[in-house]
């Protein structure tokens, strides 16, 4: 899926964001007023990187090697030929995480001009997705930075809230990173994909 120009609100050259999509939809209006009116759907992931730099609240970098890391799926929320919501999920980041079957929503990012409820319901509709793609995947997890967010939509779906983590300021130690764009402390949110017998 290629970003045409008119696809999305985006931001002006001064990074000012623009008040409302470039293009006016065939049906008539462009902007959603329901998060039911959207289809939800798979999207490559250039374009859900791409998305993300756009409305991410902290975290606007993502290179697509780095998030396409097997299990891996990337998502959109469309309306009227406007894309207005974004996904990425991959194998999680946490080294001693990985080999556990689970799966880690890396990125999501909702434009401002999606209607309300918009993350509740595309969680919702993407963790049912994930189940039928993945059928081995046991568990989806998330990471809430306690400085800007709550954790709403992950209550609102149902998730469980585990301890709050110490802020991070680099990657493993075993080699040098970059310093990470929030040093906030995490909530790390889980969710089970699999009946527990």
């Amino acid at each position: 899926m290629a970003i045409r120009e008119t696809a999305y609100p985006y931001l002006r050259g001064d990074g000012v964001p623009v008040a409302s999509p470039l293009f006016q939809g065939e049906g008539g209006g462009s902007i959603p007023t329901s998060p039911l009116q959207f289809e939800f759907k798979e999207c490559d992931v250039v374009t859900a990187c791409q998305l993300v730099s756009l409305w991410h609240s902290r975290l606007p970098r993502i290179e697509p090697g780095n998030a396409n890391m097997y299990p891996a799926v990337f998502y959109v929320a469309e309306f009227d030929e406007g894309l207005f919501a974004t996904a990425i999920w991959s194998q999680p980041v946490a080294r001693l995480l990985n080999g556990r079957n689970w799966i880690e929503l890396r990125r999501f990012a909702i434009s401002p001009q999606a209607p309300r409820n918009t993350a509740s319901r595309m969680l919702s509709w993407m963790v049912k997705d994930i189940r039928r793609k993945f059928p081995k995947v046991e568990r989806a997890i998330s990471y809430q930075d306690t400085e800007v967010h709550h954790g709403t939509i992950y209550k609102a779906s149902g998730w469980t809230a585990g301890k709050e983590s110490g802020s991070i300021g680099t990657g493993w130690n075993s080699r040098p990173r970059n310093t990470m764009q929030s040093t906030a402390p995490k909530v790390r949110w889980e969710y089970p994909l699999v009946e527990v017998e």
